[in-house]
């Protein structure tokens, strides 16, 4: 079994029928042949976003359910000075931000594959793959 590292994007865009990668971030929430995992920075973006993006506080509570869900699954990988020190030196390479690189370097100290729907800083420099294209088929 194949696990997935789901970066924010992925947990925001499956609550929200508007984005663009609704559909393949939900049906990825739903899949059972991978396991997916993400990092401890999700809940305060998710919890941000819907506070102040969707004005929609009432959503906090789902997201951070499904984040749990994450962590009984794949895991929650928590962030350490270890892991924020190659997050800084990632971010300084890519012209990234220390969140998105983050992410990155959790996938890659835990050997698992990024999935994001952070095209411009994230799928575009081949640090991450968009929800439909790690899908099974």
């Amino acid at each position: 079994m194949t696990t997935l590292l789901l970066d924010a994007s992925v947990l925001l865009a499956a609550f929200d029928p508007d984005d663009d990668h609704h559909d393949e971030a939900r049906a990825l929430l739903e899949d059972e042949e991978s396991a997916l995992a993400t990092l401890d920075l999700a809940r305060y973006e998710v919890t941000n976003v819907a506070v102040r993006a969707w004005r929609a506080p009432e959503s906090v509570a789902s997201l951070l359910t499904a984040i749990e869900r994450l962590g009984e699954d794949g895991g929650v990988v928590i962030s350490n000075g270890a892991l924020l020190t190659r997050a800084a030196e990632i971010a300084e390479r890519h012209g990234i931000s220390a969140y998105d690189a983050a992410y990155v370097a959790a996938g890659d100290e835990a050997g698992l594959r990024l999935v994001s729907c952070d095209e411009r800083d994230l799928v575009s420099r081949g640090l991450a793959a968009f929800p439909a294209d790690v899908r099974p088929d």
